[in-house]
């Protein structure tokens, strides 16, 4: 029960940062905070993803462009010009990586205004403090692992963030239902979304990107990250964006 539990806050602790902070913040700004406010969440971020920590400067650039150039061939991530899943998420890591190192040039447009805390990313990015979580996850396995098959958790811990990432950019593109026509192939994948934190509203997100609320197109579409969000709003923690936006669905 105990590796459960640790692999369920791991799920959720690092998603809700990852489509909270890294997605919503980062990529499309929908909301404001204090620069305390948003080093803590770096902070926070880097805590609850682990080994799999992610830049909010590489992860906001990249998600930017996928928006722009979504499934077409300069999309970083698209199973309609990937053969795999595999090689997707490989040139996914790899045009992420070129991202954070300035390898590859990037339009202005993708970058403005992206958060960005380059010795922090260093450091939380860096092998040393991916390898140290690793050990702090086989650790404690180590002491609270009480059947073999409880260790088949253990990758997944290891490798949450793109494990998410599949979930959305390939099986979000794949299967689920449509509210808005479009011109790629975003798909809401569930109907209910508590198993992604309201990312798994990918056609609606992609229809309205400046959006907070990822859900409310349909009454049973609940967004868990941005009910959090209006009670951060209100205790005055962030600041929430109005929304300009008439939703009409097709």
């Amino acid at each position: 029960m105990t590796i459960i539990l640790f692999i369920i806050i791991l799920w959720y602790g690092g998603l809700f940062f990852q489509t909270f902070f890294l997605h919503r913040y980062a990529a499309h700004q929908t909301f404001t905070m204090s620069n305390v406010a948003e080093k803590i969440t770096f902070i926070l971020t880097w805590f609850f993803q682990g080994s799999n920590y992610l830049s909010a400067y590489g992860y906001g650039v990249m998600h930017r462009m996928h928006h722009a150039y979504a499934d077409t061939e300069d999309d970083p991530h698209s199973p309609k010009y990937d053969a795999s899943v595999f090689s997707m998420m490989w040139r996914t890591k790899t045009i992420y990586s070129d991202i954070n190192k300035q390898k590859i040039f990037v339009e202005p447009k993708f970058t403005k205004n992206v958060p960005q805390w380059k010795r922090f990313d260093a450091f939380a990015s860096s092998w040393v403090s991916r390898l140290s979580w690793a050990v702090i996850y086989i650790a404690f396995f180590v002491f609270f692992a009480t059947a073999w098959w409880q260790w088949l958790f253990l990758p997944v811990a290891l490798f949450m963030a793109p494990i998410h990432g599949v979930i959305i950019n390939w099986y979000a593109h794949i299967y689920g239902y449509v509210n808005f026509k479009s011109k790629d192939t975003s798909k809401n994948l569930f109907k209910f979304d508590f198993l992604m934190m309201g990312e798994g509203y990918h056609n609606n997100h992609h229809k309205y990107a400046s959006r907070s609320n990822f859900g409310g197109v349909r009454w049973h579409e609940i967004d868990p990250t941005y009910q959090i969000m209006r009670v951060l709003n209100f205790f005055g923690v962030i600041k929430i964006k109005p929304s300009l936006v008439k939703i009409e669905r097709d």
